[in-house]
């Protein structure tokens, strides 16, 4: 048995002979131990083991109090809780538009914000994370003050998360971990220590770059869940790549909840060590992790060294003040918040201001509008007007001749009308097209690809059956049935006009009297009477003319809006609000999204 490996039965217990008559020991720290300058291996990945060492200091296994304790559950403050409400409403509403992958990341962060809140607030979960050969075993078991976890040469050294509680209460939290009760210990230390780090759970993790995936996969779970991390790196792999960027880089947003640490500084001669950590401060900034340093918020960045226990006594009494404060759980949440919002960016964020334009809306409904011929339907009924007066008010020969004349047109010109008008359909159903298209590119404009999409189905879903619905709306609206309405002064410009032409008939009767010899010659009166109806009847009806320009063009103008004011509505039942709807439901995510950021501001 190597001296600094606790060995234990199948049932994870130890002796408590062993236990109680080594406490007193256990108060000295194993960094104390110094090395001979051969204890070297390779300089590269580990120490070798001193096999000189004084006897091992076995740990306590933490056993579970015969009662159940209660142990306060964790609170949020009002502004985090406002923050996961919001996230929550925010999943609830996007379900609809996006996939459960890009909606993962949140749903965990609810998962576990609602877990940790139910779990003991009184204890802050740290894991010790390091590369193959860091110390983070040998820094695990100077904290504890006894070995606990296994450290040496071999690697991988740490197969299994193994859990230290400096105080009762948190089986809860190491059950979350999935840390069973074989490996679960009670640090062996004095009151005052132990008082120093009361309410903290030391969780050492399998080493980040083990050649064993699954062991791997394991400590990447558990820095999930944690509260806390201490990264533990090494003179040689403190600049490694893959820590940086697949580790450290992603996790800039919980510097505050991070402690970094350069182990093994007793390795570095004279500056070297402040060289290395300057270094190493450096590729801090660049990963994107704030220093807590000036009394900034922060990571915090030591240098110690686990095997001579220089620096370990203020890591330990960083650590303490940090659990005592109590608040790494709610940070925690709060920066996974943060991560969580700035996966969600690229599916919520935009650059102007999302809606429907009122121009853009009555382009829309113009375009409608052309597309069903108000204009022309319009001027249709402003004729239909001129037509009722020239009926009424016009020369009784000049109506025959107008009648002889629609009769005697030819029926081919009928077939061509037909033509004409499936011709003008054809484009109607066109130009209707082409509205729709061009109202939900300038809906989408700008916005996230979801959204966007989704303004545009809701366009082209409204669009079906659209044209059909507005020729149906063309033929019930278009030209009113029946006649035009009859103004007032028609039934006097009626007379006027009978007058005339009974001057015209009475004159012509006259004349034919006096032909017959009827009635005695005299040309005289016969002929005025003539000539008054024939150049009375024409002024008449020229009048009349000029008197109904107004009406009609109000006629027509009226059935032209009528027409327009049934096609914008139409087109705003089947696509507009379609649209608007979601464009609201944006508006709204948008907004939800603002308070996740904790920005708490809308759409743009």
């Amino acid at each position: 048995m190597r001296p600094d490996t606790v060995r234990r039965g199948a049932d994870g217990r130890g002796d408590s002979r062993a236990q109680s008559g080594t406490r007193a020991d256990s108060r000295t720290q194993p960094g104390a131990r110094t090395e001979p300058d051969d204890a070297w291996d390779d300089g590269l990945i580990a120490r070798r083991v001193n096999e000189t060492t004084a006897p091992e200091q076995p740990a306590v296994v933490e056993t579970r109090p015969s009662a159940p304790q209660t142990v306060p559950p964790l609170a949020y403050d009002g502004p985090l809780r406002s923050r996961l409400d919001a996230l929550r409403e925010l999943v609830g509403l996007s379900r609809a538009r996006l996939d459960n992958k890009t909606l993962a990341e949140a749903g965990r962060v609810l998962d576990e914000a609602a877990a940790r809140r139910k779990l003991s607030g009184q204890h802050t979960v740290v894991a010790v994370a390091g590369a193959t050969g860091s110390g983070k075993s040998q820094l695990f078991n100077a904290l504890a003050g006894v070995a606990i976890s296994e450290t040496g040469v071999r690697r991988p050294t740490t197969a299994a998360p193994i859990a230290c509680s400096w105080s009762d209460g948190a089986a809860g939290l190491i059950d979350r971990l999935g840390i069973p009760g074989r490996l679960r210990r009670r640090p062996l230390q004095s009151p005052e220590a132990e008082a120093q780090l009361r309410g903290l759970v030391l969780v050492d993790l399998p080493d980040l770059d083990s050649a064993a995936v699954q062991h791997r996969e394991q400590a990447e779970k558990v820095l999930e869940l944690v509260d806390a991390i201490i990264w533990v790196l090494d003179p040689e792999k403190y600049a490694d790549a893959v820590l940086h960027e697949r580790y450290l880089r992603p996790m800039a947003g919980h510097a505050e909840v991070m402690f970094v640490v350069l182990n093994q500084v007793d390795r570095l001669p004279g500056e070297a060590a402040h060289q290395v950590l300057d270094d190493l401060r450096r590729l801090l900034d660049e990963d994107g992790i704030p220093l807590g340093e000036y009394g900034e918020p922060g990571a915090t960045v030591l240098a110690l060294s686990a095997l001579t226990g220089d620096g370990v006594g203020e890591l330990r009494e960083a650590l303490g003040q940090f659990v005592t404060e109590r608040g790494a759980a709610a940070r925690r949440i709060s920066a996974d918040l943060d991560a969580a919002a700035v996966r969600l960016w690229p599916v919520y964020a935009t650059t102007r201001r999302a809606g429907l334009s009122e121009q853009a809306r009555d382009e829309f409904s113009a375009r409608l509008a052309d597309a069903v011929g108000a204009t022309a339907a319009g001027e249709a009924a402003e004729r239909a007007w001129l037509r009722s007066a020239n009926r009424a008010c016009g020369t009784p020969w000049l109506r025959l001749w107008r009648w002889f004349h629609v009769r005697r047109e030819p029926q081919t010109g009928r077939v061509q009308l037909r033509a004409q008008q499936a011709d003008e359909q054809a484009t109607a159903r066109q130009r209707v097209e082409q509205a729709v298209r061009t109202v939900a590119d300038r809906a989408s404009t700008g916005l996230p690809t979801p959204w966007a999409q989704a303004v545009r189905e809701a366009a082209v879903r409204g669009a079906q059956g659209l044209p059909e619905a507005l020729d149906e709306l063309a033929e019930r609206t278009g030209l009113p049935a029946g006649r035009p309405p009859t103004p007032g002064w028609w039934p006097v410009a009626v007379l006027a006009q009978a007058s005339m032409t009974i001057l015209q008939v009475v004159g012509g009767l006259w004349l034919v009297g006096q032909i017959v010899g009827v009635i005695p010659p005299n040309l005289g009166v016969p002929v005025m009477l003539m000539v008054a109806g024939i150049i009375g009847g024409p002024i008449v009806e020229w009048s009349c003319r000029m008197a109904a320009r107004g009406p009609a063009r109000r006629y027509g103008l009226d059935a032209e809006r009528r027409l327009r004011e049934a096609a914008a509505g139409c087109g705003r039942a089947r696509v507009l609000d379609p649209v608007a709807s979601e464009l609201l439901r944006y508006r709204e995510v948008r907004e939800q999204y603002g308070k996740v950021t904790g920005a708490g501001v809308g759409v743009r």
